[in-house]
């Protein structure tokens, strides 16, 4: 009886060892943040890249909590090119930002995210660590804004994220007729109003 319970054991063991683990939880995908431009030419809504560009990203999404793009413009139009805005005033002055951030196209470029058609960048002076509230969108694919080398002539211009709605309202912007004034060129003639930026709730 007792070799004969021994013998029953036996057998069930190895079917016990075949019983397949769990599978492991794959980890839920973060949803990337994304923001409505309202336009007076219609919507725009950008995807960010937050693990790309993480100091580059937050900035934006800090101005964008703070409501500081509320009532700015795209001063700057070049079709076949890109638009700019999120820094001036319809009256063309500048509204007062934060403190610049650290450029990191290095690191987006090598990603393999780049100055292609439909990407957003922030836009700077000659100096390469400059960038503060403004932005572009670009209307083409823009390899001469990527990182050309180690001067400050090549960094580069960091994208930190892309059009994923309303890419035909950054084409009639593109397609609205501009002027020089104050010293400035590329300007549009009539305002092209940025009413709001809104950060959309995770999808």
């Amino acid at each position: 009886m007792f070799r004969s319970s021994l013998f029953a054991l036996a057998l069930m063991l190895p079917l016990a060892a075949q019983v397949p683990a769990p599978p492991a939880a794959t980890p839920v995908p973060v949803a990337k943040p994304r923001v409505q431009l309202m336009t007076s030419y219609g919507p725009i809504v950008v995807e960010l890249e937050p693990e790309l560009a993480p100091k580059t990203v937050a900035n934006f999404l800090q101005y964008v909590q703070d409501g500081h793009y509320k009532g700015t413009i795209f001063h700057r139009v070049i079709d076949g090119f890109m638009i700019q805005g999120g820094g001036m005033l319809e009256n063309l002055e500048e509204k007062p930002g934060r403190g610049p951030i650290q450029n990191e196209v290095a690191s987006t470029s090598k990603a393999g995210l780049k100055n292609t058609r439909g990407t957003l960048a922030m836009a700077r002076t000659a100096n390469p660590h400059s960038a503060t509230a403004q932005f572009y969108i670009n209307l083409a694919d823009n390899p001469s804004l990527d990182p050309q080398g180690f001067s400050e002539e090549g960094f580069g211009y960091c994208a930190f994220g892309r059009v994923v709605a309303g890419m035909e309202a950054v084409d009639k912007i593109a397609k609205v007729k501009t002027e020089w004034r104050r010293g400035q060129g590329d300007i549009p003639q009539f305002p092209v109003r940025i009413k709001d930026a809104v950060l959309l709730p995770p999808q």
